[in-house]
């Protein structure tokens, strides 16, 4: 009746760093990528990364959706999705637009939240969001601005009176 939902890994990968493989330097990619070994050094995708369980990732990973099942101790910043599956232990901080994190998957660092529009190699720039009573920034769902301007409106009908 429920079907246990796995990531699914493409059935084509552009790069792919076989399980025995050690390597040491950055790593610059335009299509997808799939780890199983050790990267000693950051990896930047335009496309998805696939970390397989016995891969290990010593540096950071920058990428358009990211599914982790193993090991990586660096930073991470994602513009779509992070996906933590049960086997994966990651040691950094990281940016993302959206996080699934699977029972069991370890993740130690902190975490922030990407705007849509946000770029890949840079910390997003103010968004168009308004200001909060506290005066800090933020980005309101619809159902928020449907309240906030129910409020609004009441407010004005209590300033009137």
């Amino acid at each position: 009746m429920f079907k246990n939902k796995k990531a699914e890994a493409p059935d084509c990968f552009d790069t792919l760093l076989g399980a025995k493989t050690v390597f040491e330097g950055n790593i610059e990619s335009e299509g997808t990528v799939r780890v199983d070994g050790r990267i000693k050094g950051d990896l930047k995708v335009n496309g998805d990364v696939y970390i397989g369980t016995d891969a290990v990732i010593t540096g950071s990973v920058y990428a358009n959706n990211i599914n982790l099942s193993g090991t990586v101790e660096g930073n991470i910043q994602a513009r779509g999705l992070l996906r933590i599956l049960s086997t994966a232990r990651l040691f950094g901080d990281i940016q993302v637009h959206s996080f699934v994190a699977d029972e069991g998957g370890v993740f130690q660092g902190k975490c922030s939240m990407l705007d849509t529009n946000s770029t890949i190699e840079k910390v997003p720039e103010k968004t168009h969001s308004k200001k909060s009573h506290s005066g800090k920034d933020f980005k309101k769902s619809s159902v928020l601005d449907q309240i906030y301007d129910e409020k609004e409106k009441n407010n004005s009908l209590i300033g009137n009176e």
